[in-house]
């Protein structure tokens, strides 16, 4: 059964839905004693998983049980906040009628970030993820709830074709939809209403980790959320100012007040990230000083540090993602190890709320609904990419002018590849152009 769990989700082309888009059918190709969920969706304006969590929540015990059944856990976890309620009311119900005993809800704290997995296997089991470690160094394997729904499906034979995306922000009618994965982004900006402002900008994701991005941009099978800015918006700035600007604030205005380094998440944890130690050597020329800015490589870019910590308008995360870039470059690798015990003491007075952070971010006049949009979401054509992963670029099976079909298998894992992910036509009719992308025509 195990060999067969692995097997379909791998043929689905299931990936982490949120994050770097981990294959899934690595990921549990493990032995854990804990699975949990992450329900947390702490990224604000977001809302797709805890709508997830109450219409699909079915489908997400099915993953659940799947993956502790792949894994061998004994324990599984759905960690969520409280005030998503009707969540937990539909969960609630879902466990006493099937009179689970190895499932449980577990009540995060509304926070951020929540949903980091390393806070999130803390805050559930009390256990510290090694610096540069993953949860399966402490026996527990993650996933997010909408990868839990595409297992379930993929044991029903169905591959990951859709992608759950809320459409909020400055838009008229902000909405939650499965929208066909190479569907354009501009395609769902109009199917919420269109945009509220003439000049705008959009982010790929939440708030705080999404990238700036274009409408032509293709919805991929990590796209949690489109959030149109007005374009004088603090957030759009901050996100789209030139690293050049960002390195000369960094050295000249740095104070090492170390406001940053207290609400690190990873360095309240116990790891040994100290941004402002970094700060401080890279605005003093010392990139050598191998122990302090290698400590880079710890961190997680939630960006805590320079919307919540610092007062400077400065960005660590910027600076450490800069760091980590050129350290690939140059081929050095993480030499941070070390497994802390016990999490600082000050953690439990540094937790950012989350609607603090909300205010803080300047998008209080956007915090609404976004209902999911239960009519089928439809386009005249996708453009979806071979590289949405972690891992190889899938391999085209498919050419110019071939017919194919709403889940027909178009792109595979190359062979030997370690890491790697399928791809399926997320509609139906003729492919029109094979490059870093497969296009498909939907046939009139």
């Amino acid at each position: 059964m195990r060999e067969e769990i692995i097997a379909a989700v791998k043929a689905a082309g299931v990936v982490g839905a949120g994050g770097a888009g981990f294959p899934t059918h690595v990921k549990i190709n493990a032995a854990v004693d804990t699975v949990i969920v992450n329900g947390a969706e702490c990224e604000p304006l977001l809302r797709a998983h805890q709508l997830l969590m109450d219409t699909e929540s079915s489908k997400l015990l099915i993953g659940l049980k799947a993956v502790m059944l792949a894994t061998g856990a004994r324990r599984g976890v759905i960690g969520l906040k409280r005030k998503y309620a009707a969540a937990v009311d539909k969960l609630q119900a879902e466990f006493k009628q099937a009179k689970e005993q190895e499932l449980e809800l577990f009540f995060l704290a509304d926070i951020y970030p929540a949903g980091d997995e390393q806070v999130l296997v803390h805050e559930v089991t009390g256990r510290i993820v090694p610096e540069g470690g993953i949860p399966l160094h402490v026996g527990v394997v993650v996933a997010n709830v909408e990868t839990m729904i595409n297992i379930a499906e993929a044991l029903a034979g169905k591959p990951v074709t859709g992608k759950y995306v809320t459409v909020t922000g400055a838009v008229g009618r902000p909405a939650t939809f499965k929208a066909p994965i190479g569907m354009a982004i501009r395609e769902l900006i109009e199917l919420a209403g269109g945009t509220t402002v003439r000049d705008y900008a959009v982010i790929d994701g939440g708030p705080m980790m999404g990238k700036l991005t274009t409408v032509d941009q293709p919805v991929t099978k990590t796209t949690g959320g489109i959030i149109v800015l007005p374009a004088e918006h603090s957030l759009v700035s901050g996100k789209s100012m030139p690293w050049p600007v960002v390195a000369n604030r960094a050295k000249a205005v740095c104070c090492n007040c170390r406001a940053c380094t207290d609400v690190c998440p990873r360095y309240l944890l116990g790891h040994s990230l100290e941004p402002h130690r970094i700060m401080q050597a890279f605005g003093r020329g010392q990139c050598n000083a191998g122990d302090v800015v290698t400590q880079a490589f710890l961190c997680c870019e939630c960006g805590a540090c320079d919307t919540f910590g610092c007062t400077m308008g400065l960005s660590p995360r910027r600076v450490n993602a800069e760091l980590k870039r050129q350290f690939g470059q140059a081929g050095i690798k993480n030499q941070h190890n070390a497994k802390p015990r016990y999490p600082r003491t000050t953690r439990q007075y540094r937790l950012i709320p989350a609607k603090r952070l909300l205010y803080r971010l300047g998008l209080e006049a956007y915090d609404g609904n976004a209902p999911l949009v239960t009519n089928p979401v439809t386009t005249q054509a996708v453009r979806i990419l071979l590289l949405q992963h972690i891992g190889i670029p899938a391999q085209p099976i498919v050419r110019v002018g071939a017919m194919v079909n709403k889940g027909d298998l178009i792109a595979v894992i190359p062979e030997g590849a370690a890491v790697g992910c399928n791809l399926h036509a997320s509609i139906s009719g003729q492919v029109a152009a094979v490059d870093d992308a497969i296009v498909i025509q939907a046939m009139s």
